[in-house]
């Protein structure tokens, strides 16, 4: 009985050989990489993904004739610098006439603020004397002149052109009497308050005709690389219609994958190391962002699991980037294990 069953043994070890070494060839390698790639991960944690770099598409705000187009394709490029300008002499043009509206505005309104000179203060106390001393002679004309009608030596239309001439001269001096009320009392603060309306709205417009010109210098926001150079001097821009493509130099991201049952260790914050097929330099980075959404691997994704497995995007970010990393590059992002 001892026997029979270390024939069996021996038996059953020998075919777990056989059926070994027949899956362990380079041409039939699955199963070896399963179980080198299980005893790994009890180190490290190896993931797999693409270089995500961003790209922006620069445009002028508003539409013009393209002066200058100062960057080629592949030109490095920093924060700030002017890549192309439009023709701007409209836009100096309308931001002169801008300027002389508000100037026209302030000046008015300083008008009403200021008020009436001493000069036409002083004209109309004079006008104002003046229907006084008229009034006065036209009162003691029409008395007289009532008076004399009795004897007939005065008849009742001449008296009533001498009253008429009368009133006449009080509505002069309550005229001039109500016009040096008005130059002494100044502007009506609703006036005021139009003519700082009439200033904030030219402030407005001036500023609005500034920006316009300096807009026709279109700047890199951030530093890059030109990609592509779609306009040439000469051409009509659109506003919003996209003059250059610039890939940004920072930050670099690496777009990655992580299965369920290693979900845990990929947590944002960890340091990782990526690393390129073509060797070389091994860069710092660390998990920025963990989907919250599980999804199908995606094709162009190299990695050791069944592409139909369901993982979670990382998103890496490259502390340490070069030129080395390139859009689109497949790289091996490395996640030690934490002790």
């Amino acid at each position: 009985m001892k026997a029979a069953l270390r024939v069996a043994l021996l038996l059953g070890g020998m075919a777990a050989a056989v059926a070994i070494g027949l899956f362990w060839p380079p041409a039939n390698g699955w199963l070896r990489d399963r179980l080198v790639s299980g005893a790994a991960s009890d180190a490290r944690l190896v993931l797999y993904g693409n270089v995500d770099i961003r790209e922006v598409a620069l445009a002028f705000r508003q539409g013009g004739r393209v002066a200058e187009m100062a960057a080629e394709e592949g030109d490095a490029v920093q924060a700030g610098d002017v890549v192309a300008v439009l023709d701007d002499r409209p836009l100096r043009d309308a931001a002169a006439r801008a300027e002389a509206e508000r100037a026209q505005a302030q000046a008015s309104l300083d008008r009403l603020r200021n008020g009436n000179r001493p000069q036409e203060i002083a004209e109309a106390a004079a006008l104002l004397a003046q229907a006084e001393a008229t009034l006065r002679f036209a009162e003691i004309d029409y008395r007289r002149k009532r008076s004399l009608v009795g004897s007939r030596v005065v008849s009742e239309s001449e008296s009533d052109a001498a009253r008429a001439a009368r009133d006449e001269a009080a509505a002069v001096l309550e005229a001039r009497r109500q016009a040096l009320a008005l130059l002494e009392a100044g502007a009506r603060a609703e006036d005021i308050a139009a003519g700082e309306a009439a200033l904030a709205a030219a402030g407005a417009a001036r500023d609005q005709a500034r920006t316009a010109l300096e807009d026709a210098r279109l700047a890199a926001p951030a530093a890059g690389t030109i990609l592509a150079r779609i306009l040439e001097p000469g051409s009509m821009a659109a506003a919003g219609t996209p003059v250059y493509t610039l890939s940004l130099k920072d930050p670099v991201y690496v777009r990655a994958y992580v299965a369920e049952p290693d979900l845990g260790r990929a947590v944002p914050g960890a340091a990782v190391r990526v690393t390129t097929d073509s060797g070389g330099r091994v860069y710092d980075g660390r998990i920025g962002f963990v989907s919250p959404r599980a999804e199908f691997t995606p094709k162009s994704v190299e990695t050791t699991a069944l592409r139909t497995d369901l993982v979670y995007r990382l998103r890496i970010v490259v502390t340490d980037a070069d030129d080395g990393l390139r859009q689109g590059m497949p790289v091996t992002v490395t996640l030690d294990r934490e002790d």
